[in-house]
């Protein structure tokens, strides 16, 4: 078993990685909290596979269970199916003492963390990610959020877990598109961290390879994530260098309206990005096709004609990230030398347009 350790100054936890560790639910939740009542929350596709078996060993280990499922998609990361959920569990008596366990994808985990983020408060949360994505990425750092109306993850808030239990057998269930997005931020990481973890995605070639590394992949994807979070719990600064790809993935992924995932989006703004600082001498020459290649290997996309909409700058010049009329872009110098570039709002359009040297 991998176990990376997140030392924050509030609050410290565990990722647990190892293939079937999801047998040992019940030993591991106890070894972090007491007997209480647990929401176990998790989406219409994941909840036939893994909440039954799931809630059976936290009760044979004392804990008191509800299941709770919500329609699995983006669309059910929204206020109101924040609401159902708090509303079922104030039905079911849950009080401070309680807790929430986020069984799922990406989705989930975000929506199950704001959940216990809010509820009371404030409650006790462990997440269980089952998805690629979620298990490199979102289910460590403490992010939680819902969208608002076509604006990603707009409403949120801070919450960290008490427990990451990160299982990659759960991967043979997915399709092979669930499966592949989740490289996007694979690789995101692997460019700006160098190392091990970028040499391992120079090797992988096929969407059965990205199953074969999974453990080693999610390892170094967390490693990497807990190293920024320590340093930079709540983006005031370093932890701004996970947003690369971010900025033109999420109007990209906007204006997709559901026709592309997270990490598909990702790989689109990550290119797009490189792209023109490449044609601005900021980065390495070929760092493009470096990185397109390593991403198409797998099958995600790279281009997307949404990018030639007006409204992809109005989406980037509204980015949440925008702080005092101004946007930090991220950017590769080369491989594992990320840098920051901070552009006037009011100016996105004519940078990210310009072709000439700056």
């Amino acid at each position: 078993m991998k176990i990376i350790k997140v030392d924050l100054p509030d609050h410290s936890y565990n990722v647990e990685i190892q293939a079937g560790i999801l047998n040992c639910t019940g030993q591991l939740v106890s070894s972090v909290w007491s007997e209480r009542k647990i929401a176990l929350v998790s989406d219409s596709n994941v909840a036939p596979l893994y909440q039954s078996k799931v809630a059976d060993a936290l009760v044979r280990v004392g804990f008191t269970v509800h299941n709770y499922q919500f329609p699995a998609g983006e669309e059910s990361k929204s206020l109101e199916v924040l609401a159902n959920l708090t509303r079922q569990m104030a039905a079911d008596g849950f009080n401070r003492d309680d807790g929430v366990i986020a069984l799922g994808g990406g989705v989930t985990g975000d929506l199950a963390g704001l959940l216990a983020a809010t509820y009371m408060r404030g409650i006790s949360l462990i997440q269980m990610p089952t998805s690629l994505l979620a298990q490199v990425d979102s289910s460590v750092g403490g992010k939680t959020a819902v969208d608002l109306d076509t604006t990603k993850n707009i409403i949120g808030a801070f919450y960290q877990p008490d427990l990451v239990i990160i299982d990659p057998e759960t991967l043979t269930t997915l399709t092979k598109r669930d499966l592949v997005e989740g490289y996007g931020e694979i690789v995101k990481v692997g460019a700006l961290s160098d190392g091990d973890l970028w040499k391992l995605i120079e090797s992988i070639e096929t969407p059965e390879d990205i199953l074969k590394y999974a453990p080693e992949l999610s390892m170094h994807s967390v490693q990497y994530k807990a190293n920024i979070v320590m340093g930079d719990e709540k983006e005031g600064g370093l932890r701004q260098l996970l947003n690369f790809g971010h900025t033109i993935g999420h109007a990209v992924e906007a204006l997709a309206d559901g026709d592309l995932r997270h990490g598909e989006a990702v790989s689109i703004g990550m290119v797009a990005l490189t792209r023109i600082f490449e044609e601005k001498g900021l980065s390495q020459a070929g760092l493009t096709q470096k990185l397109t290649d390593r991403l198409e290997a797998v099958g995600l996309p790279t281009s997307s004609s949404l990018l030639d909409s007006p409204a992809v700058f109005d989406k980037i010049k509204n980015d949440k990230k925008n702080r005092d009329g101004h946007l930090n872009l991220i950017y590769l110098h080369q491989i594992g030398g990320p840098a920051i570039k901070s552009i006037p709002s009011s100016t996105i359009r004519e940078f990210l347009d310009a072709k000439e040297n700056v």
